[in-house]
């Protein structure tokens, strides 16, 4: 079997799978990004008292995370045009992995926000700090700590899922492989290759998270 693996066409077809993998790396970035600001959004309205912005944010968290990623993605891809709005492939995936991992970035900031002691909160409650003086001096910078590990985890999950943009004919890293399988009819090499560079992203982003949580340990020692 091994025998039969041809590295040439590998090397033949590597200016696609660099370019797939610029793709990858700036939907990922960007997804990401507002994924994060998405996330503190939704987890500032479901922690409000204010019930005009707390129950559909719950609604948008609870929906999102009980579809699969792929039906959100099909459901904007053929969904939006029906409506009139006609968004671009590579613009819809990017809508939909911020939609899919900002609920579950708002769940993560919750758990963090929640995991502080109450007895701090009330500490600086009968210290004459507001909200805003409660949340930068107090609850964020031990959330922080909570947060950072996971939030890095679902980085490294909404890289890995974006292959599932390929299916709307996104031209990312997983599209080069079915364009080679295509061409060749070589599925080994194609998927050897996508394969590949995920998992170099993938260490890569394991890496930065390592570095971040050793960085926290030490800043809470010290």
């Amino acid at each position: 079997m091994l025998a039969d693996f041809n590295l040439r066409v590998i090397l033949e077809y590597l200016p696609l799978f660099l370019a797939g993998l610029r793709s990858t790396f700036f939907i990922s970035i960007v997804s990401i990004g507002l994924a994060i600001a998405t996330g503190i959004l939704a987890c500032a309205c479901r922690i409000s008292g204010i019930r005009l912005i707390k129950y559909p944010a719950i609604a948008y968290i609870e929906i999102i995370r009980s579809t699969p990623l792929l039906v959100q993605i099909y459901f904007l891809y053929f969904g939006l045009p029906t409506l009139g709005i006609r968004v671009p492939e590579i613009q819809t995936g990017i809508l939909a992995l911020m939609l899919n991992s900002g609920a579950y970035i708002a769940e993560i900031i919750r758990a963090g926000i929640n995991s502080v002691e109450p007895g701090q909160i009330e500490a600086g409650v009968s210290s004459g700090l507001n909200y805003v003086q409660r949340m930068r001096f107090i609850i964020l910078p031990q959330a922080l700590g909570v947060t950072v590990p996971p939030l890095l985890g679902q980085a490294i999950v909404l890289v890995k899922d974006s292959a599932l943009l390929s299916l709307i004919s996104v031209a990312e890293l997983t599209r080069a492989g079915q364009t080679l399988t295509s061409d060749r009819f070589m599925p080994s090499e194609a998927f050897f290759t996508v394969a590949f560079f995920y998992m170099c992203i993938y260490f890569c982003l394991k890496a930065l998270a390592d570095w971040s949580q050793r960085k926290l340990i030490f800043r809470e020692a010290y």
